[in-house]
């Protein structure tokens, strides 16, 4: 089985990036592929609930469902 890392380095200042990785994430998830997700510099701030509420990428779920997905299939995260 394959197996991905994906990495968030965008948080508020700029919404869609930061999306971008719990996306691919979720994404990984559902095609049966072994992930792990790592935040790293500005992407770091996600893991505080009041900045994760507040994300919300052009044309995608909020951020904190995508999160909560990420949560529940238990992917490892990595800050």
């Amino acid at each position: 089985m394959a197996s991905v890392m994906f990495v968030a380095t965008h948080a508020s200042d700029d919404p869609t990036k930061a999306t971008l990785a719990v996306l691919a994430t979720v994404g990984g998830v559902t095609g049966n592929v072994e992930c792990s997700l790592a935040f790293v510099g500005e992407g770091v701030s996600l893991i505080k609930d009041v900045v994760a509420d507040n994300i919300h990428g052009v044309g995608f779920a909020p951020f904190s469902e995508l999160m909560s997905e990420v949560v529940d299939a238990g992917v490892p995260i990595y800050v």
